[in-house]
């Protein structure tokens, strides 16, 4: 009994001065100071391919070299520069049975010129009134065949909405492995037995840029842990109550000043056995671009964990000093981390909004795809947040305390994994939703 009291009270003096090191580090001040200026007006809301976003990768830039990070290997600064590609119908012509449908009445959704005279591998799908358009499109996406829709009239305010996000372009990372084309057509259409379809395509290179810097591991320097969070947000959007700007002050400022906050705290330990990167993703809010050309430049074998910090602005459900994993039956990280946390107040929990699929809604899923035990923590109360989304998230809004409680906790909570002596096991390659 004497033995495992002394263990205990070694055990506690222990993660007592594991935490005065993080509150001593981890300064609240710092961390209201970025997330103000990532959540000001100037930066019009971030949007991808604005100057707001332009402004706000300068800014993320400046933080890194003062906290002393270095670029990622081969790159000659904290930019990982990659581009998309914007491909646009710009004509699309459809006859059936020898009748040319009217322009307003066909959309293309496709990365691709086409061109088809009775093409025998072009499915033609009717779609009625009385089946549901959504699953119906979902089933003929998920086929990834050519195919033509002809939609029947009672559904011609969803197809008036399609075609409206369609004329914006289709984005791509890979325009070559892009969707085999789907032509819809408005109308009411007797028995199909003749078809010639024909889309001219315009192809626009759109740059982009992930934010990352690294801290070389000492020991294990070829093992990585990255710690994420997107910069990206929706700009400027449909006024509410005369504000337009989006400012996306949960979503995530909050997030990417855990990752700038981290990185001064670990560069100021600089006692890390393995590497650690940072990167603040782009381009998320449209499709998580950003950390999907990120996972095609990293070894998924050498990353031992990955932790995505997105929406910590506010207290969880379960109340202050508590956070939520997604996935966390998906490998033992959370386990790892609620370990280390022993003899605090603060806990990690399995995400509660199971329904609301945030695994794949966020950057972490761009990792966990290709097996790397990748999660994401958040506070946010996804299910009853009335500023999700809206010009209302901004920075009088968050809970600036509850920013700094759960950076903290990350920081005590992934010591053993920086210092090589955990690794969460890896997670199935994750299933397409």
């Amino acid at each position: 009994m004497k033995k495992i009291f002394i263990t205990a009270a070694l055990v506690a003096c222990t993660v007592g001065l594991f935490a005065q090191d993080v509150n001593k580090l981890i300064d609240a001040n710092d961390v209201d100071r970025i997330i103000k200026t990532l959540t000001a007006d100037d930066m019009q809301g971030r949007a991808t391919f604005t100057p707001g976003i332009e402004k706000a990768a300068q800014f993320i830039e400046s933080e890194y070299k003062k906290a002393g990070l270095q670029p990622l290997p081969g790159n000659k600064d904290f930019r990982q520069n990659f581009a998309m590609t914007r491909i646009t119908p710009s004509k699309v012509q459809l006859t059936l049975n020898g009748t040319n449908v009217a322009g307003d009445h066909v959309l293309a959704y496709t990365s691709s010129a086409v061109n088809w005279n009775n093409n025998s591998d072009v499915k033609i799908v009717k779609i009625g009134a009385d089946q549901n358009i959504q699953t119906e499109f979902r089933t003929i996406r998920r086929s990834n065949q050519k195919t033509i829709v002809l939609i029947d009239p009672h559904f011609e305010s969803w197809f008036n909405l399609v075609r409206g996000q369609l004329s914006k372009g289709m984005t791509t990372l890979k325009p070559t492995e892009g969707p085999q084309p789907v032509i819809f057509a408005l109308g009411n259409f007797d028995n199909v037995t003749s078809f010639q379809a024909s889309v001219e395509v315009e192809t626009k290179q759109l740059p982009l840029f992930n934010i990352a810097g690294m801290i070389k591991g000492k020991t294990k320097p070829d093992e990585y842990v990255i710690f994420s969070g997107h910069y990206d947000h929706l700009g400027i959007i449909k006024p509410m109550e005369g504000d337009s700007i989006a400012n996306g002050a949960d979503d995530d400022a909050s997030g990417t000043t855990a990752v700038i906050t981290l990185a001064k705290y670990f560069k100021k330990l600089n006692n890390n056995a393995r590497s650690i990167i940072f990167v603040a993703f782009t381009a998320e809010e449209i499709g998580e671009y950003g950390s999907a050309y990120f996972a095609t430049q990293v070894d998924p074998a050498k990353v031992s964990a990955m932790f995505n910090i997105e929406m910590i602005g506010k207290a969880s459900k379960f109340g202050e000093n508590s956070a939520f994993i997604t996935g966390y039956e998906r490998s033992d990280f959370g386990k790892i981390l609620q370990k280390n946390l022993e003899g605090t107040a603060f806990k990690f929990y399995p995400d509660p909004y199971t329904e609301q699929n945030l695994f794949y809604r966020s950057d972490n899923a761009s990792l966990a795809k290709v097996g790397v035990p990748a999660h994401t923590i958040s506070t946010d109360q996804i299910d009853i947040d009335k500023y999700y989304h809206t010009v209302k998230d901004e920075y009088s809004t968050l809970d600036v305390k509850n920013i700094v409680a759960t950076i903290r906790a990350i920081a005590l909570s992934c010591k053993t994994i920086v210092a090589g002596t955990d690794t969460p096991t890896r997670i199935p390659p994750l299933e397409q939703r």
